[in-house]
C-alpha cells in the first residue's frame, strides 16, 4: 500500500483557514499512511498551524526546499520509503522528485509542467472538480 505524501500549504492547509476539510475527508477514505510535506520553518509552522495536523508533518525548513530533489531523498530515507511506495499530491509546478499526482488550477498555471516522474496530471476548474479528479486518480494507486 502506497504512502500518500501531500503538500501542506494550499493543498492540505489553506492559509488563514486551516485544514482544507474536503481534502482531509478524501484522505480519510484511504487506510494508507499519510505524510504532509512542507518547506516551512518554525515560525511558518506555527503561523499555518502545521504543528497540529492529523498526520505526520515533514519539513527541512527551507534547507533545501521541495524544488530540490534532495528534499525527497531525505523524505524517503527518513521514513524508509521508496519512490515506488509513494504517491505525492502537489500543486506547485516546480516541486517534484517522486511520483506525482499533479493538480493545478487551469487559470493559475496555464503552462504547468513537471518533467520528473509525473504519474497523473490534471487541471481543475474548482474545488469540487479537483477533489473528484483526485479521488479518481487515487483509486489507481491502491
Amino acid at each position: 500500500m502506497k504512502t500518500i505524501l501531500v503538500d501542506a500549504l494550499d493543498t492540505f492547509v489553506i492559509e488563514g483557514e486551516g485544514v482544507y476539510e474536503p481534502m482531509h475527508d478524501l484522505l480519510e477514505q484511504y487506510p494508507n499512511r499519510k505524510i504532509i510535506l512542507s518547506n516551512a520553518d518554525d515560525a511558518q509552522m506555527a503561523k499555518w498551524g502545521l504543528n497540529d495536523m492529523p498526520y505526520e508533518v515533514f519539513t527541512l525548513k527551507h534547507n533545501p526546499d521541495k524544488v530540490d530533489p534532495a528534499f525527497f531523498e531525505r523524505v524517503l530515507a527518513q521514513f524508509d520509503l521508496s519512490t515506488d511506495g509513494v504517491v505525492y499530491f502537489e500543486h506547485n509546478p516546480d516541486a517534484a522528485g517522486v511520483p506525482v499526482i499533479a493538480m493545478y488550477e487551469k487559470e493559475a498555471h496555464p503552462s504547468f509542467s513537471i518533467d520528473n516522474a509525473v504519474t497523473e496530471r490534471f487541471e481543475y476548474e474548482n474545488a469540487d472538480d479537483m477533489l473528484a479528479k483526485l479521488s479518481a486518480a487515487l483509486e489507481k494507486f491502491q
